[in-house]
């Protein structure tokens, strides 16, 4: 057992340099190791009981879990509150490992640390992005399309992108310029279908929580699912309102004396789900949307009128959607849709 050891590791894409302290600070070695599973459990099985800090980065998932597995404490700081670290006039590998190490032996809570998902729900939600990925590239094509035929004089008609490729009509002089990018469009579509299905029977078997988040008018299986990989345990907030804070959904706040200044969201978290809630919050608002608490009380703040009243009535209901789907999903009860106006009753 290494207890009172303290290790700063700076990540590398092919190399990792590390800084090792004893009990009263002082650097024990410095060293570089390959970053691959088997150089990294043979480095750890060396501590076993010591504190090791890195930032978050691309492999920074993998090596935290190998450290706790050996028996290492794990403590992976957000690299984007380390300013000390990343707008150092002296920067260099040697010395973040250093700095990782001394902070973490100071006070832990100064890495701002994070806790990264488990390697299961990690792969599950590669399937959610890479859907995200095709039907983005989708988009871009189906929009090359558009502005080809439409540079020519002619329009097609309105459709939707899963019907794009077999309703387009492609004029006859941009046949051979036109017809493969239609084929790879139709191609992208089946695979996309592939994904939701998969999506779907996710959902369904693995993670059966989600049909409780899908009562809620807006919500399908993608967003129910795509929420509970990204939050992964619902423990981890003491108060749904706290939902709403780490998906980025609040406003900034900068108050000093009597100023407090009105700022747009935060925008922190994950951004794929915030575009999804969003998305749900743009339909629950819409002409389709139910009739329920969430789209009674975007609608009275789009009734306040101004410039951006609609644009904030939409994030405000993304704000409120996602605390409720956290509240449904601890405390498993059922969705009542008009549980206020009941209330007020």
């Amino acid at each position: 057992m290494k207890k009172g050891i303290t290790i700063g590791m700076d990540l590398g894409d092919k190399k990792n340099l590390v800084c090792i302290l004893d009990k009263t600070g002082k650097v024990i070695t410095e060293e570089g190791i390959a970053n691959n599973r088997k150089a990294v459990t043979k480095f750890f099985k060396r501590y076993c009981g010591a504190v090791v800090a890195m930032e978050t980065g691309t492999h920074s998932g993998w090596v935290s879990r190998i450290a706790e597995t050996e028996g290492l404490e794990a403590l992976v700081g957000n690299a984007r509150k380390l300013r000390m670290i990343w707008q150092s006039r002296q920067k260099s590998d040697t010395r973040d490992a250093v700095m990782l190490a001394r902070i973490a032996r100071m006070d832990p809570e100064l890495l701002c640390p994070i806790c990264h998902r488990g390697e299961q729900v990690q792969v599950d939600l590669e399937i959610i992005k890479a859907r995200d990925l095709l039907v983005g590239e989708r988009t871009k094509m189906i929009n090359h399309v558009r502005g080809v035929v439409k540079s020519m004089g002619e329009r097609l008609p309105t459709t939707s992108a899963a019907s794009f490729g077999n309703k387009a009509k492609i004029p006859e002089a941009l046949n051979a310029a036109l017809n493969p990018m239609l084929e790879m469009i139709r191609e992208l579509t089946k695979k996309i279908r592939g994904y939701d299905l998969m999506i779907k029977e996710q959902a369904a078997s693995k993670y059966p929580e989600t049909k409780r988040l899908c009562q809620v008018g807006g919500v399908g299986p993608l967003t129910a699912l795509a929420y509970v990989l990204t939050l992964e345990k619902p423990e981890r907030f003491a108060k749904s309102r706290m939902a709403g804070a780490y998906l980025g959904l609040v406003p900034r706040l900068d108050q000093s004396g009597q100023i407090d200044k009105q700022l747009r969201i935060t925008k922190h978290g994950d951004v794929y789900l915030r575009r999804l809630l969003v998305g749900s919050a743009h339909y629950i608002l819409g002409p389709f949307g139910p009739d329920c608490d969430l789209r009674n009380f975007g609608l009275k703040l789009m009734q306040r009128g101004g410039k951006n009243a609609k644009k904030r009535a939409v994030v405000a209901v993304a704000r409120k959607l996602a605390v409720l789907l956290h509240a449904l999903w601890r405390s498993g009860q059922q969705y009542e849709p008009k549980r206020s106006q009941k209330a007020a009753a």
